[in-house]
């Protein structure tokens, strides 16, 4: 047998391991290698049907019940002084409320669309945070569908307003032409605005969210498996790899936790600058 035909059949006998990427499939005593085909896994329920539902969707129902068990526990008998969940819960809502509605959008505007946007934020903030808690391990939003859904719910919620206050053709006049500037130039920035305004806001938003959280996922794999693949699988001397992997895990972790709280609020503002902005589209 040749060398090359050797190296041909080790190939797929080292890759008998590979696994989809799960940093919890770790606690099965074997390593996994990593692979995209976690946030594609296969149905759990209801297979072949509209409604399949496999890992992921299943975690975003669990999410979203958490979110609805926690607002309901904090304010199904509120006290006039807060304390304990109701505390936390009031923190967060005041948060999005005096940080982003009334700041964006100034007090009296802000309060109407406080409801939206304090929604929009703890929906991002409790999906997101599935992907560091054990068991769940993958967050809700590193697949496009959620992202996309709240990105729409946005689309909406800006033209609706500018459309409302404007008329059609008046908003999207208001919104793609620029004032005071040469004519000849409109050739160029009408079709900018237009791009900018009506096409690529919803794909900023929807990709920031998801980039963010799946790249999140992966590190968060890549450094815990690393650690389970020097202290278990690989030779001898690997092994003194396996705490400096294990402490960028930890760390990594530690940061995802900002990023967690820091997309909820970016898109959330971001929610409240375009709702703003189409309500002063004549002041473009």
């Amino acid at each position: 047998m040749s060398d090359r035909t050797a190296g041909m059949t080790v190939v797929p006998a080292a890759r008998t391991r590979e696994r989809t990427l799960s940093v919890i499939t770790l606690a099965a005593g074997e390593f996994h290698a990593p692979s995209l085909s976690d946030f594609y896994p296969p149905a759990v329920l209801f297979a072949g049907t509209p409604f399949e539902l496999d890992r992921l969707m299943l975690v975003r129902l669990l999410m979203t019940a958490v979110l609805v068990a926690v607002f309901v526990l904090a304010f199904r008998s509120p006290k006039i002084v807060p304390r304990g969940l109701q505390n936390v819960m009031e923190a967060g809502v005041v948060f999005v409320k005096e940080q982003i509605a009334d700041e964006v959008l100034g007090k009296e505007t802000g309060k109407k669309f406080l409801p939206l946007l304090a929604t929009i934020f703890f929906t991002v903030l409790f999906l997101n945070f599935s992907g560091v808690v054990p068991g769940l391990n993958i967050s809700s939003n590193a697949r496009i569908g959620m992202p996309l859904v709240l990105a729409v719910i946005v689309y909406i919620a800006y033209n609706y307003v500018g459309i409302r206050k404007y008329g059609f053709f008046s908003y999207i006049r208001h919104s793609i032409v620029v004032p005071d500037v040469p004519i000849a130039l409109h050739v160029l920035l009408i079709p900018i605005e237009f791009i900018s305004t009506f096409i690529l806001r919803p794909f900023t938003l929807t990709v920031r969210l998801l980039a963010n959280m799946l790249a999140g996922h992966i590190m968060l794999v890549l450094f815990f498996s690393a650690t389970w693949f020097f202290l278990f699988d690989a030779a001898a001397w690997m092994k003194v790899f396996s705490p400096f992997s294990l402490l960028a895990g930890i760390g990594f972790t530690l940061f995802e936790l900002l990023v967690i709280f820091l997309q909820a609020y970016v898109f959330a503002l971001l929610a409240a600058v375009y709702i703003g902005q189409s309500q002063h589209a004549a002041d473009h």
